[in-house]
This record gives C-alpha cells, sequence and structure tokens, in this order.
C-alpha cells in the first residue's frame, strides 16, 4: 500500500507541488492582509472578524507550506535539469562517471525518467 501511494506522488510530483504552493500563497495572502489590511479581507471575500483573528496563524501555516510547495518544485526541476543534461552526453566514460548519482536521482522523478535512464544504459551497454 505505501508502494502505490508513493508511485501516487512520484508521478505527480509537479502538479502537487504547484498546488501546495500557490495554496500556500493564498494562505499567506489572506494572513498578511488580515494583520495589516484587516479591512481588504473583510469588505472583499466577506470574512468575519472571528476568521481575522486567526489571521497571525494564517500567515505561518501560508509560509510553511508556500515555502514546502516551492522546495519541492525547486528541487523537480533541479533533479530534472541534471537528469536531462547528463543523458544528453554521447560519451560513454561521462555517463559511467554519472551512473549512480542519475540513479538515485531518478527515483524520485516520474516513471518516464528511469525509462530514459535504462534506454541510455542499454545504449551504452552498462548494467
Amino acid at each position: 500500500m505505501a508502494g502505490k501511494i508513493t508511485n501516487f506522488f512520484r508521478e505527480g510530483t509537479l502538479i502537487f507541488s504547484l498546488i501546495l504552493t500557490i495554496l500556500g500563497f493564498f494562505i499567506l495572502f489572506l494572513g498578511a492582509a488580515g494583520i495589516w489590511f484587516p479591512d481588504i479581507p473583510k469588505n472583499l471575500l466577506n470574512l468575519s472578524d472571528d476568521f481575522l483573528k486567526w489571521s497571525l496563524y494564517l500567515l505561518m501555516i501560508g509560509f510553511i507550506v508556500f515555502v514546502t510547495g516551492a522546495w519541492y518544485l525547486y528541487s523537480f526541476f533541479k533533479d530534472r535539469k541534471l537528469v536531462l543534461n547528463e543523458l544528453k552526453t554521447n560519451k560513454r566514460s561521462e555517463f559511467i562517471k554519472k551512473h549512480a548519482e542519475l540513479k538515485i536521482t531518478v527515483k524520485h522523478l516520474p516513471s518516464k525518467y528511469q525509462k530514459m535512464l535504462n534506454e541510455k544504459a542499454e545504449e551504452f551497454n552498462i548494467k
């Protein structure tokens, strides 16, 4: 069961990190607006004063969610760029040097990158 959940999140890393980043930004905005400009959420979104009392907590939660989503988004694009750049090489010796690092990196990316790595390894006859 845990393997299925891990695979599900691995395949949707980009989508989940984007959703997390956008949601975190929205919560961060609500918290910041509730603290510094309380009239904006009250008039624009028709939020009650009871909700605005939680603005500091929304600000902290929004910051944490936003930073987490942005970190996963950055990590995904960094790993993806590394794998794609290393797969472009036509030199077997360079590929062998980076093969162990690429195997570890590909474990955190969607399965299509694993397939691309396996095809390149077969092309260079690496087991």
